[in-house]
């Protein structure tokens, strides 16, 4: 039986990016996947370097999960619009369309309150490439 990679081909990701801004629009959504008691705030900018704000009250769908090292289930939850989300413990899950993200922006940023981590997958990706030609989204 032959598999498939993913990485280049459905997804790419950036192990480390909470506070850090990456390019976006190459995919058709981008998950955080956030875990520590923390509030994660999604801003977004039309430059790399620019002035980041909030992109509007969009994230009001989240997956969250009591524990950190697969031996929970996933919930389904709902929040009220925001552009930051809020745990205690375990981990949340939250996605942003491409297509919720208004024009010009291109560049997002998920900010901690404290020390939580974040990694973002940038899935669905409009154009495959193999790993090592993936384009560079922190610049």
């Amino acid at each position: 039986m032959a598999g498939m990679y993913g990485l280049g081909r459905v997804y790419n990701v950036i192990p480390i990016a909470a506070g850090n801004a990456f390019k976006f629009r190459g995919a058709s959504a981008c998950s955080f996947v956030c875990t520590g008691n923390d509030t994660f705030t999604l801003t977004a900018s039309a430059t790399f370097g620019g002035s980041y704000a909030s992109p509007g009250n969009i994230i009001t769908r989240k997956v969250t999960n009591t524990a950190t090292n697969g031996t929970a289930a996933w919930v389904d939850a709902t929040q009220s619009g925001s552009n930051a989300v809020t745990i205690s413990s375990g981990t949340v899950v939250f996605t942003v369309l491409t297509s919720q993200i208004a024009d010009p922006l291109a560049y997002l940023k998920v900010s901690v309150g404290a020390s939580g981590l974040v990694t973002a997958f940038l899935h669905d990706l409009t154009v495959q490439r193999k790993p090592a030609n993936l384009e560079i989204l922190g610049a």
